[in-house]
């Protein structure tokens, strides 16, 4: 019940509505045992057990008499409204049957309206909250997971969470109290025959429970399965191209096929556990019933201690007992399939960002003097990719970073963005130790371009407001102009008002990158970062947007991470990387002329 009680507290803003389900709920089980007592005086004027002609009125002589006293009253007042008139007492009594069923029905739909606020307040709220937390966790946490199992968490678990803790919610007092009241209708009855049942009713309870041991087990199996495949579809829809490229559709196919056959498995077991819960638990009531029927069946034709209308009712007032105590049961195997759910959306609210905002962190508005990489070291997992590592970045320098794949230079770019933590060291913003700079105001400081043009399934004018979301339509234009992005927009149908596609697949990759370096040009900050953001282009593409670079460059600090070193040739100072230590830097003509690493590097890309 431990994640149970972690999950409830989603429930508080909600209490008022859960107040009201549980009052309503006391009236329906009050009601709900009440109409079947009232079935005692119809019985009875139907097999004339009863003299019609008693005129006086009965006097209460304490709680041993009160199922006798329950009777003379209501024989009395049939009495007295319908006098020897037979017919006139049984509608009577019918009314009562009907109004009594009737009123147990409109409070059971009143709870259940109340609760219905509740359970998808809080469905809402959660999702909300792993929403929230996705984009809080640092961009390491996601890397060692599968996108899917994150999806399948924010999706079915949270409904299972839904379908299961909170139906508990509406068990918790509307079960228990039908039992409850009912059980007092019963002793009311008859305390001798009540005793007897409530032996046989934990016994069958027991049986039960044993069923419903592994559930929680097999129920995490079935969950991780689903976010396995759903991380499958996921790559399969991002990588389409690449697969039907490389004719790997049977290669996918295969994999999905054998994470489903596996979901197939995983939810037999567990459905048919869940199967075998109810007819057993059914088939213990009848039994209850049955051991029922016959000891009281003694006790109204041998002993002739009860009467037989009181045991007809009785006999409903049991069986009015098994539908709450299914519930129960039945709820007892949600809460372990909720438990694993809970397990799983749980881990993710309450894992720790390893990057936080230090408790007293500044909101630096505005960029001074320089960046500076203070001696740092950084490994992402057990080697390590810088060492020891310094450098300065004046305010309004280019500088670009160059060298091998894996030389460190886009980790240069995740550390001054605060993405990634150094291990050793610090980056400093003018004097400032950057994890002493809140997140927000330290990327506020900060435009960012990378190689894959990130965008989203929305129109232009959406997807550069991310930059800037007070921008009016013609700083937008502009900012597109800047970026020579604007001639082909103002061609498009809707011009800044058309979709894109998912991920911007309906424009060409130049397109998008001039949309991704429009957005960095309308934020308009004082420091940029360009991650090898031509690498991908064709030769004219990467003109228009070489030119569109130099144009948001200007006056700027920018950080220029590239492999096509015709790119840099007019940077302020070129670094050469290799195995994360700097072993050259000056300037394009100063690199050439030492014929060194730089220069082995132009000449290779001048042979391509």
């Amino acid at each position: 019940m431990n994640y149970f009680k972690k999950i409830i507290r989603f429930a508080l803003p909600y209490k008022k509505f859960g107040i009201l389900n549980i009052v309503f709920n006391i009236f329906y089980a009050l009601f709900s045992a009440l109409s079947f007592m009232a079935l005692i005086p119809m019985l009875d004027v139907l097999f004339k057990q009863e003299d019609t002609k008693q005129i006086t009125k009965p006097v209460y002589q304490g709680i041993s008499t009160l199922k006798d006293y329950y009777k003379d009253i209501l024989a009395y007042k049939v009495h007295e409204y319908a006098q020897d008139d037979a017919s006139k007492a049984l509608m009577l009594v019918i009314i009562l049957v009907i109004v009594l069923f009737f009123l147990k029905n409109i409070f059971r739909y009143l709870a259940m309206y109340f609760i219905t606020f509740l359970r998808n307040g809080v469905l809402r709220d959660l999702r909300n909250a792993l929403y929230k937390k996705t984009m809080q966790l640092p961009i390491s946490y996601f890397s060692e997971k599968r996108k899917g199992d994150t999806i399948a968490r924010i999706t079915s678990d949270v409904l299972e969470i839904q379908h299961s803790f909170l139906s508990v919610l509406e068990l918790i007092f509307r079960e228990p109290l039908t039992i409850l009241f009912t059980v007092i209708m019963m002793l009311i009855i008859s305390v001798k025959l009540t005793l007897f049942v409530f032996i046989f009713i934990p016994l069958s309870g027991i049986v039960i429970s044993r069923i419903g041991k592994s559930l929680k087990k097999k129920s995490d199996k079935v969950q991780k399965e689903q976010g396995i495949f759903l991380s499958i579809l996921e790559e399969t829809l991002s990588g389409l191209k690449i697969i039907k490229g490389f004719n790997a559709e049977n290669i996918f196919l295969n994999k999905f096929k054998t994470s489903t056959q596996r979901f197939y498995q995983f939810s037999n077991k567990l459905l048919n556990r869940q199967n075998f819960a109810s007819p057993t638990s059914e088939f213990l009531g009848i039994v209850v019933i049955a051991i029922l029927l016959w000891y009281g069946g003694k006790m109204v034709l041998i002993d002739g201690t009860l009467d037989g209308s009181s045991f007809i009712a009785y006999m409903g007032l049991a069986y009015n007992i098994l539908t709450p105590a299914k519930a129960i049961s039945k709820a007892s195997y949600s809460v372990k399939k909720g438990n694993a759910a809970a397990e799983r959306v749980l881990e993710i609210l309450e894992t720790q960002p390893t990057i936080k905002d230090a408790p007293n962190a500044i909101n630096k508005q505005t960029f001074d003097s320089e960046i500076l990489l203070d001696n740092i070291s950084f490994k992402y997992q057990n080697d390590w990719v810088l060492q020891d590592f310094s450098l300065k970045i004046p305010k309004g320098q280019t500088i670009a970073l160059v060298g091998q794949s894996g030389s460190g230079k886009s980790t240069i770019a995740n550390l001054i963005t605060r993405f990634y933590d150094v291990n050793k060291g610090a980056i400093k913003i003018d004097g400032i130790n950057s994890k002493n700079i809140s997140q927000t105001s330290l990327r506020s400081l900060m435009g960012l371009v990378t190689q894959d043009s990130i965008l989203f399934n929305d129109t232009i004018k959406n997807n550069l407001l991310i930059g800037k979301p007070e921008a009016s339509d013609e700083e937008i234009m502009d900012a597109l102009k800047t970026a020579n992005a604007w001639e082909f927009v103002k061609t498009l149908p809707k011009t800044i008002n058309t979709n894109i596609g998912d991920s911007g697949n309906k424009l060409s990759g130049g397109q998008k990158q001039r949309l991704s370096i429009a957005r960095a040009v309308l934020k308009n900050p004082p420091i940029m970062i360009l991650d090898e953001a031509t690498s991908a282009l064709d030769t004219e593409s990467e003109r228009l947007v070489q030119d569109a670079l130099e144009k948001m460059m200007q006056n700027r600090t920018s950080i220029v991470i590239a492999h096509r070193l015709s790119t840099i040739q007019k940077a302020d100072k070129i670094v050469v990387l290799s195995k994360g230590k700097i072993v050259e830097q000056g300037k394009h003509q100063e690199l050439l002329t030492k014929k060194g690493i730089y220069y082995s590097l132009v000449e290779m890309q001048s042979l391509a």
